[in-house]
């Protein structure tokens, strides 16, 4: 007998959007009867995640005592809905102890934002999301929705990472077992093709969703002398566990929640995102969980090297779209605890600093860099991995040389106070980031990017007074 399932929307939609996926699910032998639709405010000014959260955990409450769910039962998230749902589960069951979700199936989630939210807290999206609900369009859920948001950067380290130690999360296949699954094909309506982005769903970053995160520290406090540091790696909090994660090529934002809706391309890969979601939710064990892992990696894998033939009209025209990305999210602080806003990263190799092929990676390879809003000390850098390997390495002729390295430089306070070198002005920290040799090994040391994967970098630097400062 299945378990009772729980569908969660994400931000601007309704649970109307799923009933055909409640279909879906009741014509596979689900009790359609026993599939709960959940509705939440989303564009409400005044309403954040954590708001949401909470509430929903009193309604879990209510629908278990009524009956109306019966634990353990399973759940269907999509885009901000998986960040609601890791929300509720990080603050009320962190180490999954009793937590009454069983298997949670995550459809193009933002775990670490979208684009978008920033268009959605202007004056357009206000006109456009708005239009309906006095203006607003849910200021404080975007907050948590713009790329490089504290908001994700803290839940990240309470359900995922752990920089100081050895803390269990909720996540595991003898716990709760996250599964996610994302297309990577952009908008074909003419309002919404504007939006599109390579390396997502246009509206959701592939590297965006995938939980298999990683987290670095890199100090530079220590030594004014020698600023080349090794980033320290943070604690994963499910150990070695793979959190299974599958890229779709013919699925946008949208069709990524109708398993039934025919995509253009070949009837394996049309019907692939019916049998994804059944499959996670029959998935029982920790062996099974690991296959079902390597198994979605080999779909990813073929995603970024389908063909016309396969793809049928939804090949895209761009086949820049189907290349494998990286989100990198770097907060900057000093060795004090304040937050550095005015800070400049350079990417290079540190043999070629300034040559063309500096420039190829700005130009190629570094395709977007978001500054938050709110905290402009945090950024977010989106790589493109396919054309880091393919285009950039590729025009390096010395393989010494097929390294990416970057260097950080931040504004000083001030005239008595200087960052990295008390006697020297526009001093800057640099460290390796990526070695070719050591992604073609697949080796995930602290050089290795991981594609469609999102990284965060704290970095502290030193803050100096000059020698006047102070005197004995």
């Amino acid at each position: 007998m299945p378990a009772d399932v729980a569908i969660l929307h994400g931000w601007s939609d309704t649970a109307q959007s799923f009933t055909s996926l409640r279909d879906f699910l009741a014509r596979n032998k689900f009790n359609a009867q026993r599939i709960l639709l959940a509705d939440y405010i989303s564009l409400d000014d005044d309403v954040r995640i954590e708001d949401v959260a909470a509430r929903m955990d009193i309604a879990v409450n209510e629908a278990i005592r009524s009956r109306r769910l019966t634990p353990p039962f399973d759940m269907i998230v999509h885009s901000t809905g998986g960040l609601v749902a890791r929300e509720w589960i990080s603050r009320f069951y962190p180490d999954a102890a009793k937590c009454p979700v069983k298997r949670l199936v995550m459809l193009a989630p933002a775990n670490f934002g979208s684009r978008l939210a920033s268009t959605g807290k202007s004056m357009l999206g206000r006109v456009i999301k708005g239009w309906n609900n006095w203006f607003q369009t849910g200021t404080q859920t975007l907050n948590g929705l713009e790329l490089a948001s504290e908001y994700q950067w803290d839940l990240a380290l309470r359900d995922l990472l752990d920089p100081s130690g050895e803390s269990a999360g909720p996540y595991g296949p003898d716990k709760i077992m996250p599964f996610v699954v994302i297309g990577t094909k952009g908008y074909e309506d003419v309002l919404r093709e504007i939006v599109n982005e390579n390396g997502s769903d246009g509206t959701i970053r592939c590297a965006a969703a995938n939980l298999n995160v990683r987290g670095f520290t890199v100090d530079f406090s220590h030594s004014e002398k020698d600023t080349e540091v090794v980033p320290v790696p943070w604690h994963v909090r499910a150990g070695d566990v793979v959190f299974p994660f599958a890229i779709l090529p013919d699925r946008d934002h949208s069709s990524i929640i109708k398993p039934d809706e025919q995509s253009g391309a070949n009837e394996d890969i049309s019907d692939r995102l019916g049998k994804l979601i059944l499959q996670a939710l029959k998935c029982n064990g920790k062996a099974e969980y690991a296959a079902i892992a390597e198994d979605w990696r080999k779909i990813s894998e073929a995603t970024a090297a389908s063909t016309p033939e396969q793809l049928g009209k939804t090949m895209p025209d761009d086949t820049n779209a189907l290349h494998q990305y990286l989100q990198i999210v770097i907060y900057v602080r000093d060795d004090q605890g304040q937050a550095i806003n005015d800070y400049f990263v350079e990417y290079f190799s540190p043999n070629q600093r300034g040559s063309k092929e500096s420039i190829i990676f700005h130009r190629d390879v570094l395709d977007h860099v978001h500054v938050n809003g709110l905290s402009p000390s945090r950024r977010c850098f989106f790589i493109d991995r396919t054309d880091l390997m393919f285009k950039y390495y590729e025009a390096i002729t010395k393989e010494d040389n097929k390294v990416v390295s970057i260097s950080l430089s931040a504004s000083d306070p001030g005239e008595n106070i200087r960052y990295f070198d008390n006697q020297k002005v526009g001093a800057a920290g640099h460290l390796t980031v990526h070695r070719a040799s050591d992604d073609r090994q697949e080796v995930l040391g602290a050089h290795c990017l991981i594609r469609n994967t999102t990284h965060f970098v704290e970095i502290i630097i030193p803050r100096r007074g000059i020698d006047k400062v102070f005197k004995i």
